[in-house]
């Protein structure tokens, strides 16, 4: 992930006197200390950045036009750190100093459980029509299915329709689609920032769409707010900046649960937020890929398609898909639910380039369809591995005396290690980032995520007792101004039968000291 050159905006903004230092603890998270006030020579926040990806491009290609010189240049700039990474991954046996992903945001914790069930022999079917061009939308089988689904797990005040389902090979190609059937070329997003950064592309390489990124900061201005909290005045500011720059602002993204942040828009948010974006007739784009990778018991969340009255029908439109909640990114199957009939039918056209085999969508209305399953043995223990996970992960983090946020939802962790930046710039950010990588831990920072604070990084806990442990240790190795690189963590205990490594305890009930929950609100 990467950075992108932006036009930024400064407007004055206003405090409401001194609030008590609270630390993330008592708001979702670990140990940051906010004030209010602000020193007279402190710069005012930026509010909102005007995305501009290709401003810095230039190609060296004869071969290529002036667009595919473009698409080359976003692959250039996007994936070093993870090709990086795939030259020299770890593997416990064939290269113990390889790399630890912690930064690709991937459920690895559940393959016993996803093999067994994928290999069960409802999944083995082929037949004529499997094999034949399909409804471009997706068979009708798993558009009901799929409408079965999120009726149940949305919890939808009425069922939802199979007819305004459509089936693509992941949210990557629904955010791509509908950026192009939406969006005029150079028109552009309302995104609240932090934000998943591959979303740039995502609306970028088909429609040429641009992003206005609504910065959240990470200040607590009061006891009823939290850290990066999105509100209406700041989506109301970011409208108000890109209009008077001349962009025309077509929609808003919000990813709910929020990549990084963790954070849950409460259903009172929601609306309000729908309401902005009906006074403004903008479309909202909502992501719920992470909805049932919410693993603390006392999160409320809710989906938009759960709300008793959206309030712009026509201009809504819902994502999900199995890679996080069901941890296969790899087998690419997304959908998209809207209510707009020209919406549905404009992305299913582009179907033809995005769509899935038939045996996969075979495959995946026997899996949504088995709700025992998922029910009484995926999810329960998806969430057990997950909240243990995340035990471990923050439990290291206290012990290093790093400030996190933590919301109970999704696979990562949102990190300060603004005390590692003395100047507390984004190149110092981008070096730390570095030491990370040549000490062979894989971390995302906060650039790649547009966030306007320098020294904040994503650290995904969601993998297997023995690389998480062995990538945590690299992580206190380059804090700690360590140079060796640790090949086997020496003291860790894990669950996983026939793991040598045996002192790493990611059960609260192995070690009660970590297993205590985080505040969640």
């Amino acid at each position: 992930m990467f950075a992108l050159p932006e036009k930024e905006s400064r407007a004055p903004s206003t405090c409401p006197g001194p609030a008590s230092t609270q630390d993330l603890d008592s708001n979702c998270g670990d140990g940051l200390e906010r004030e209010c006030s602000r020193k007279p020579d402190q710069k005012l926040p930026e509010l909102y950045g005007v995305g501009d990806p290709t401003a810095g491009f230039s190609s060296n290609s004869s071969h290529l036009s002036s667009r595919g010189g473009i698409i080359k240049w976003f692959w250039d700039s996007a994936e070093a750190g993870y090709r990086t990474y795939h030259m020299d991954e770890y593997d416990e046996d064939k290269n113990p100093s390889g790399i630890i992903n912690l930064g690709t945001s991937e459920n690895k914790l559940c393959f016993d459980l996803l093999s067994k069930r994928l290999s069960q022999s409802d999944m083995l079917r082929v037949e004529p029509a499997l094999l034949q061009y399909p409804d471009w939308r997706g068979h009708l089988f798993l558009r009901e299915e799929v409408a079965r689904f999120l009726s149940f797990y949305c919890k939808s005040p009425a069922p939802l329709q199979a007819e305004n389902v459509v089936v693509l090979n992941g949210c990557a190609s629904v955010f791509s689609a509908l950026a192009t059937v939406l969006c005029e070329v150079g028109e552009a997003f309302l995104i609240p920032a932090p934000y998943y950064g591959a979303i740039t592309q995502h609306v970028c390489l088909y429609g040429n769409v641009r992003l206005v990124s609504v910065y959240l900061d990470s200040e607590v201005t009061g006891p009823d707010t939290r850290p990066f909290q999105l509100t209406v005045e700041k989506l109301e500011m970011a409208l108000q900046g890109a209009n008077s720059q001349g962009i025309k602002v077509k929609g808003l993204i919000l990813i709910n649960p929020q990549n990084p942040l963790g954070d849950i828009y409460s259903p009172a948010e929601l609306q309000n937020f729908l309401e902005f974006a009906k006074r403004h007739e903008l479309h909202v784009m909502v992501d719920e890929v992470y909805m049932l990778s919410v693993f603390e018991e006392s999160v409320g969340y809710r989906s938009v398609l759960s709300l008793e009255r959206l309030p712009d029908p026509q201009r809504t439109h819902v994502m999900w898909a199995t890679s996080k909640d069901f941890g296969m990114s790899g087998l690419r199957f997304g959908t998209l639910y809207t209510e707009n009939r020209d919406v549905a039918t404009a992305v299913a056209s582009l179907c033809r380039y995005h769509g899935l085999s038939g045996l996969v969508q075979h495959q995946m209305a026997q899996l949504l369809r088995d709700r025992d399953w998922i029910n009484q043995v995926y999810l329960p223990e998806n969430h057990a591995r997950l909240k243990a996970a995340h035990t471990y992960v923050a439990g290291e983090l206290r012990a290093l005396g790093i400030p996190f946020l933590s919301r109970g939802a999704g696979f990562f962790i949102w990190a300060d290690l603004r005390k590692y930046l003395p100047e507390g710039s984004f190149e110092e950010e981008r070096r730390l980032w570095r030491r990370f990588l040549d000490h062979k831990v894989l971390v995302s920072f906060g650039k790649a995520f547009e966030c306007k604070e320098p020294g904040w990084f994503r650290l995904v806990f969601s993998d297997k007792a023995h690389r998480l442990c062995l990538g945590m240790q690299r992580v206190r190795q380059v804090l700690e101004g360590k140079s060796q690189v640790a090949e086997d963590p020496p003291a860790c205990q894990t669950q996983e039968p026939r793991d040598r490594h045996r002192n790493c305890a990611l059960r609260s009930q192995d070690n009660p000291s970590l297993g205590e929950d985080l505040p969640v609100k």
